[in-house]
């Protein structure tokens, strides 16, 4: 049986980086007082871990990192992914969505806008999840607990009834913007709905519930 590929981050060594081989990960720190670095088992793992603190990582309590409900029925999220959501406080309202790390809740972008509503952020921050992946070169898939969001992605256009106004022509403009990425771009990132009743809140989630 051939032996399962694993990737090393190095965080801090001779070069720092990725690398695919012990070989390559051992010429980086062999020497090098201090050196940090630690395996993976996937490429997308390692690029999440390779952004974030060695110390997340290296002394991190496995037990606080997992700590969604897992369910037999609907299987178990994959945490090497991102999460998207969004809060509004009003309809319409303030609005902002934002992108995590699934696993480790790190926050990777955030939008805020004075008058809109939650499915056009739920929306919005779908599609900025799927530019934010195609734009760092990251094979893995996108969580959203909104049907909506899906089903207008996949449509490619925002079918929101918010009126459009002096107060929100900013926010149409950055919907067309969405709706145009969404048209001039391919992507093979697959969009999972995130099953709340048997996972708990999304990691995206803003806790204000």
């Amino acid at each position: 049986m051939a032996k399962k590929q694993k990737y090393y981050v190095v965080w801090k060594g001779i070069k720092s980086g990725i690398y695919e081989t012990w070989e390559e990960c051992q010429k980086q720190i062999k020497g090098y007082e201090g050196a940090q670095y630690k395996s993976f088992e996937s490429k997308a793992a390692a690029q999440f871990a390779f952004k974030e603190k060695p110390e997340k990582h290296l002394y991190a309590n496995a037990k606080k990192t997992q700590t969604t409900k897992t369910n037999p029925s609907v299987g178990s999220p994959i945490m090497e992914s991102i999460s998207t959501d969004a809060a509004c406080g009003g309809n319409p309202g303030k609005m902002e969505y934002q992108g995590v790390s699934t696993r480790t809740k790190k926050r990777l972008f955030h939008y805020a806008h004075p008058y809109g509503t939650n499915n056009i952020g739920e929306f919005l921050g779908l599609v900025h999840g799927l530019s934010y992946l195609k734009r760092h070169n990251l094979e893995v898939p996108v969580y959203t607990d909104s049907v909506n969001a899906m089903l207008w992605v996949k449509q490619k256009k925002c079918k929101t009834k918010l009126e459009r106004n002096a107060e929100t022509e900013d926010l149409f403009l950055y919907i067309e913007r969405a709706e145009k990425w969404l048209k001039e771009n391919t992507y093979t990132t697959k969009i999972l709905k995130w099953h709340t009743d048997k996972w708990g809140e999304i990691p995206a989630d803003f806790g204000r519930k």
